[in-house]
C-alpha cells in the first residue's frame, strides 16, 4: 500500500461516483487499506463506547471489550460483503466480493475521522449541549450510508431501484446465512457431544 492508495481514498469521500468507479474498473482501490479501515473504525466505536462523556454516555465501561466489539464489527462487513456478493451475482451485478469489501471499508472513512473527535468533544460538553455531539455523529453515519449506497450502485452498475431492492435482498440473505451457521453450529456441537459420549463410555469400559 502506496501514498497513493491513501490520497485516492480522500478522493473517494468527495468524489464518491467517479472514486468508486475507478475501484472498480482501473483497480484504484486497496483491500488492505479497506481492511485498516475498518479496524480503525471497530477501535473508535469502542472507545466512544468506553470513553465518551458522562451526559452522551450511560454505558458502564467496564462491560466493553474492544477485541470483542472489533471482532463482531470485522465479522459483520464480512457478512455483509458475502450476502451482498452472492445476491448482485444472480442479479448480474459486475461487482467482485473485493470491491464490495473495499467500497464498504473506504465508506466508513467519515465515521473514522470523525467518533474519535466527538468522543473527545464530549468530555467538555454541559446537559443541554448535547446537539452538537449527536449531529456529528449523525452526519458522519449518514454519510457512511450515502456513500455505501453510492459504492454498491456503481461498482454493480445497478440504477438506484435496484441497488435498493439488492440491498433488501442483502439484508434478508444476511439471515439466512446467520440461520444457516447457527444450524450448522449446533449440529457441530450435537456431533461433538455424541462423540464426547462414546469416548467416555469406552474409557468406564475399559
Amino acid at each position: 500500500m502506496n501514498k497513493k492508495k491513501i490520497k485516492y481514498l480522500f478522493h473517494v469521500v468527495s468524489h464518491p461516483f467517479d472514486g468508486f468507479y475507478e475501484v472498480r474498473h482501473r483497480e484504484q482501490g486497496s483491500v488492505l487499506l479497506a481492511l485498516i479501515l475498518i479496524l480503525l473504525f471497530g477501535l473508535s466505536f469502542s472507545l466512544n463506547r468506553q470513553y465518551a462523556g458522562f451526559v452522551v454516555n450511560d454505558i458502564n465501561p467496564r462491560t466493553v471489550n474492544t477485541v470483542t466489539e472489533v471482532i463482531a464489527i470485522f465479522a459483520f462487513v464480512l457478512l455483509f460483503s458475502t450476502a451482498n456478493w452472492s445476491i448482485t451475482c444472480l442479479m448480474e451485478g459486475e461487482g467482485r466480493f473485493k470491491d464490495i469489501l473495499t467500497i464498504t471499508g473506504y465508506s466508513m472513512t467519515p465515521m473514522v475521522l470523525t467518533f474519535l473527535p466527538a468522543t473527545l468533544i464530549s468530555q467538555f460538553i454541559a446537559s443541554g449541549e448535547e446537539a452538537f455531539y449527536y449531529l456529528l455523529l449523525f452526519v458522519s453515519i449518514g454519510w457512511f450510508v450515502i456513500l455505501l449506497l453510492i459504492g454498491v450502485m456503481t461498482i454493480h452498475n445497478f440504477t438506484i431501484g435496484k441497488t435498493m431492492i439488492t440491498l433488501c435482498l442483502t439484508c434478508v440473505s444476511m439471515l439466512v446465512i446467520i440461520f444457516l451457521l447457527s444450524l450448522l453450529l449446533s449440529l457441530v456441537q450435537q456431533v461433538y457431544l455424541f462423540l464426547e459420549s462414546i469416548y467416555t463410555e469406552i474409557l468406564f469400559r475399559i
